[in-house]
Protein backbone atom coordinates (compact mmCIF):
# COMPACT_ATOMS: atom_id res chain seq x y z
CA UNK A 1 0.00 0.00 0.00
CA UNK A 2 1.54 3.32 -1.00
CA UNK A 3 1.43 6.54 1.10
CA UNK A 4 -1.50 8.04 -0.86
CA UNK A 5 -3.65 4.91 -0.33
CA UNK A 6 -2.72 4.91 3.36
CA UNK A 7 -3.76 8.56 3.71
CA UNK A 8 -7.20 7.84 2.21
CA UNK A 9 -7.91 4.83 4.35
CA UNK A 10 -10.60 5.66 6.91
CA UNK A 11 -9.64 5.00 10.48
CA UNK A 12 -6.09 3.95 11.06
CA UNK A 13 -3.45 6.04 12.78
CA UNK A 14 -4.92 9.41 11.78
CA UNK A 15 -8.30 8.58 13.30
CA UNK A 16 -6.63 7.23 16.45
CA UNK A 17 -4.54 10.38 16.84
CA UNK A 18 -7.60 12.61 16.34
CA UNK A 19 -9.55 10.60 18.93
CA UNK A 20 -6.65 10.81 21.42
CA UNK A 21 -6.27 14.56 20.86
CA UNK A 22 -10.02 15.10 21.24
CA UNK A 23 -10.06 13.09 24.48
CA UNK A 24 -7.04 15.03 25.76
CA UNK A 25 -8.89 18.32 25.14
CA UNK A 26 -11.99 17.03 26.93
CA UNK A 27 -9.94 15.79 29.88
CA UNK A 28 -8.07 19.09 30.17
CA UNK A 29 -11.31 21.08 30.11
CA UNK A 30 -12.67 18.83 32.86
CA UNK A 31 -9.53 19.26 34.96
CA UNK A 32 -8.44 22.84 34.30
CA UNK A 33 -11.28 24.62 32.58
CA UNK A 34 -11.35 26.48 29.28
CA UNK A 35 -8.37 28.74 28.58
CA UNK A 36 -6.10 27.08 31.10
CA UNK A 37 -4.09 24.84 28.80
CA UNK A 38 -2.03 25.09 25.63
CA UNK A 39 -1.48 23.09 22.47
CA UNK A 40 1.62 21.73 24.23
CA UNK A 41 -0.50 20.46 27.11
CA UNK A 42 -2.90 18.77 24.68
CA UNK A 43 -0.02 17.22 22.75
CA UNK A 44 1.62 15.90 25.91
CA UNK A 45 -1.64 14.43 27.17
CA UNK A 46 -2.39 12.81 23.79
CA UNK A 47 1.16 11.56 23.32
CA UNK A 48 1.72 13.39 20.02
CA UNK A 49 4.01 16.16 18.85
CA UNK A 50 2.83 19.79 18.98
CA UNK A 51 3.59 19.99 15.27
CA UNK A 52 1.03 17.25 14.57
CA UNK A 53 -1.68 19.35 16.18
CA UNK A 54 -0.60 22.55 14.42
CA UNK A 55 -0.38 20.75 11.08
CA UNK A 56 -3.88 19.27 11.37
CA UNK A 57 -5.77 22.04 13.21
CA UNK A 58 -3.61 25.16 12.85
CA UNK A 59 -4.29 26.56 16.33
CA UNK A 60 -5.98 25.78 19.63
CA UNK A 61 -9.24 27.59 18.79
CA UNK A 62 -9.71 25.54 15.63
CA UNK A 63 -8.94 22.33 17.55
CA UNK A 64 -11.46 23.24 20.25
CA UNK A 65 -14.11 24.00 17.64
CA UNK A 66 -13.41 20.66 15.95
CA UNK A 67 -13.75 18.82 19.26
CA UNK A 68 -17.09 20.48 19.99
CA UNK A 69 -18.48 19.92 16.47
CA UNK A 70 -17.24 16.32 16.29
CA UNK A 71 -18.75 15.44 19.65
CA UNK A 72 -21.99 17.17 18.70
CA UNK A 73 -22.20 15.20 15.45
CA UNK A 74 -21.37 11.92 17.16
CA UNK A 75 -23.96 12.43 19.87
CA UNK A 76 -27.70 12.53 19.79
CA UNK A 77 -28.54 10.72 16.57
CA UNK A 78 -31.91 11.90 15.34
CA UNK A 79 -34.49 9.30 16.34
CA UNK A 80 -37.23 8.14 14.01
CA UNK A 81 -39.96 6.63 16.17
CA UNK A 82 -42.80 7.38 13.77
CA UNK A 83 -44.18 10.39 15.65
CA UNK A 84 -42.91 13.84 16.55
CA UNK A 85 -43.73 13.34 20.22
CA UNK A 86 -41.80 10.06 20.28
CA UNK A 87 -38.88 11.55 18.39
CA UNK A 88 -38.66 14.58 20.70
CA UNK A 89 -38.92 12.47 23.87
CA UNK A 90 -36.25 10.05 22.66
CA UNK A 91 -33.98 12.86 21.49
CA UNK A 92 -34.39 14.87 24.72
CA UNK A 93 -33.64 11.78 26.82
CA UNK A 94 -30.48 11.11 24.75
CA UNK A 95 -29.28 14.70 25.20
CA UNK A 96 -29.99 14.56 28.95
CA UNK A 97 -27.88 11.38 29.25
CA UNK A 98 -25.04 12.89 27.24
CA UNK A 99 -24.80 16.20 29.06
CA UNK A 100 -24.93 14.53 32.46
CA UNK A 101 -22.39 11.88 31.38
CA UNK A 102 -18.66 11.93 32.10
CA UNK A 103 -17.70 14.50 29.44
CA UNK A 104 -21.02 16.32 29.15
CA UNK A 105 -20.27 19.28 31.40
CA UNK A 106 -16.85 19.79 29.82
CA UNK A 107 -18.36 19.90 26.33
CA UNK A 108 -21.07 22.35 27.42
CA UNK A 109 -18.44 24.57 29.02
CA UNK A 110 -16.38 24.36 25.85
CA UNK A 111 -19.33 25.42 23.69
CA UNK A 112 -20.11 28.37 25.98
CA UNK A 113 -16.48 29.44 26.20
CA UNK A 114 -15.91 29.22 22.46
CA UNK A 115 -18.89 31.41 21.68
CA UNK A 116 -17.50 34.22 23.83
CA UNK A 117 -13.97 34.31 22.37
CA UNK A 118 -13.93 37.05 19.74
CA UNK A 119 -14.74 36.64 16.07
CA UNK A 120 -13.32 33.13 15.73
CA UNK A 121 -15.12 32.05 18.89
CA UNK A 122 -18.37 33.58 17.70
CA UNK A 123 -17.98 31.69 14.42
CA UNK A 124 -17.45 28.48 16.40
CA UNK A 125 -20.63 29.16 18.38
CA UNK A 126 -22.52 29.89 15.18
CA UNK A 127 -21.19 26.66 13.64
CA UNK A 128 -22.31 24.65 16.67
CA UNK A 129 -25.80 26.15 16.58
CA UNK A 130 -26.04 25.69 12.80
CA UNK A 131 -25.08 22.01 13.07
CA UNK A 132 -27.51 21.35 15.92
CA UNK A 133 -30.25 23.18 13.98
CA UNK A 134 -29.51 21.13 10.84
CA UNK A 135 -29.80 17.92 12.83
CA UNK A 136 -33.05 18.97 14.46
CA UNK A 137 -34.50 20.15 11.17
CA UNK A 138 -34.13 16.68 9.68
CA UNK A 139 -36.30 15.28 12.48
CA UNK A 140 -38.84 18.10 12.17
CA UNK A 141 -39.02 17.75 8.38
CA UNK A 142 -39.89 14.05 8.78
CA UNK A 143 -42.73 15.02 11.12
CA UNK A 144 -44.11 17.49 8.57
CA UNK A 145 -43.88 14.84 5.84
CA UNK A 146 -46.02 12.57 8.06
CA UNK A 147 -48.59 15.38 8.28
CA UNK A 148 -47.75 16.47 11.83
CA UNK A 149 -47.49 20.08 12.93
CA UNK A 150 -43.88 20.66 13.96
CA UNK A 151 -42.22 23.59 15.72
CA UNK A 152 -39.16 25.23 14.20
CA UNK A 153 -35.71 24.03 15.22
CA UNK A 154 -34.96 27.13 17.29
CA UNK A 155 -38.09 26.44 19.37
CA UNK A 156 -36.68 22.99 20.19
CA UNK A 157 -33.43 24.65 21.24
CA UNK A 158 -35.27 27.26 23.34
CA UNK A 159 -37.79 24.93 24.99
CA UNK A 160 -35.90 21.66 25.38
CA UNK A 161 -32.14 22.00 24.99
CA UNK A 162 -31.52 25.39 26.62
CA UNK A 163 -33.26 24.58 29.92
CA UNK A 164 -31.34 21.32 30.21
CA UNK A 165 -28.03 22.99 29.35
CA UNK A 166 -28.61 25.74 31.92
CA UNK A 167 -29.50 23.24 34.64
CA UNK A 168 -26.34 21.24 33.99
CA UNK A 169 -24.08 24.30 33.70
CA UNK A 170 -25.41 25.81 36.94
CA UNK A 171 -25.73 22.51 38.79
CA UNK A 172 -29.48 22.95 39.35
CA UNK A 173 -31.13 19.65 40.15
CA UNK A 174 -31.06 16.43 38.17
CA UNK A 175 -32.48 16.00 34.69
CA UNK A 176 -35.10 13.45 35.67
CA UNK A 177 -37.15 11.70 32.99
CA UNK A 178 -40.21 13.56 34.31
CA UNK A 179 -38.49 16.93 33.94
CA UNK A 180 -37.28 16.14 30.41
CA UNK A 181 -40.69 14.83 29.32
CA UNK A 182 -42.26 17.98 30.78
CA UNK A 183 -40.07 20.13 28.55
CA UNK A 184 -41.24 18.16 25.51
CA UNK A 185 -44.89 18.36 26.61
CA UNK A 186 -44.71 22.16 26.99
CA UNK A 187 -43.15 22.55 23.55
CA UNK A 188 -45.77 20.34 21.93
CA UNK A 189 -48.61 22.28 23.58
CA UNK A 190 -47.04 25.62 22.62
CA UNK A 191 -46.37 24.59 19.01
CA UNK A 192 -49.94 23.45 18.35
CA UNK A 193 -51.48 26.81 19.32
Amino acid sequence: MNERERARRPGGRSARVAAEVHQAVTDLINERGYGNFTVGDVAARAGVADSSIYRRWGNLATLLTDVALTRLNAQSPMPDTGSLAGDLRTYAAQVAREITGPDGLALLRLAVALSSQGHQGQQAGDDLLAERTRQLQSMLDRAVERGEHAPDALSVVDHILAPMYVRVLLGIGPLTPEYVDGLVDRLLVTSTR
